[in-house]
């Protein structure tokens, strides 16, 4: 699947505020609700933090990718933060996060989901793209080298 298929401009976000992975969570959650027509920013704060008690969807080298099942949601939505000073998101490598890829996901659509991860994984294993998205200073480009990769 394509990330362009999940993430918009405007949900796009460049330097975003990073003071803890609670306040990134709530900023997320905001955002999306600002950003769509069908997300409670309470909800799916709640959801958020519940599936990082689960584990912390932190995957090293600065990267998290925070993500949910929210009843109600029409399809796979996607949020990109590069924050403004990392945070600690409790990263297998303890590395502080700076660039974040949130995913709300339908109850229903477990194929899709996985293969969104697997876009998004692929995308930031290259040190080449990490360095670019956190060279971006406007949402424009850090979008564009999420969906292109250049």
């Amino acid at each position: 699947m394509n990330i362009a298929e999940v993430l918009t401009p405007e949900r796009t976000c460049c330097n975003a505020p990073g003071v803890s992975k609670k306040r990134v969570l709530e900023f997320i959650s905001t955002f999306l609700e600002e950003n769509t027509d069908f997300i409670d920013a309470d909800d799916v704060y709640h959801d958020l933090l519940s599936r990082e008690r689960l584990g912390s969807t932190a995957i090293g080298e600065g990267i998290a990718i925070p993500h949910c099942r929210v009843p109600g949601c029409p399809e796979i939505t996607g949020v990109l933060l590069k924050l403004q000073t990392p945070v600690d998101f409790d990263a297998i490598d303890d590395a502080a996060v700076d660039l974040i890829f949130a995913l709300i996901v339908p109850d229903q659509q477990n194929d899709e989901h996985l293969q969104v991860l697997s876009s998004i994984a692929e995308l930031l294993q290259s040190s080449e793209v990490r360095e670019k998205l956190r060279n971006c200073q406007s949402n424009d480009k850090l979008y564009q080298i999420a969906t292109t990769g250049h």
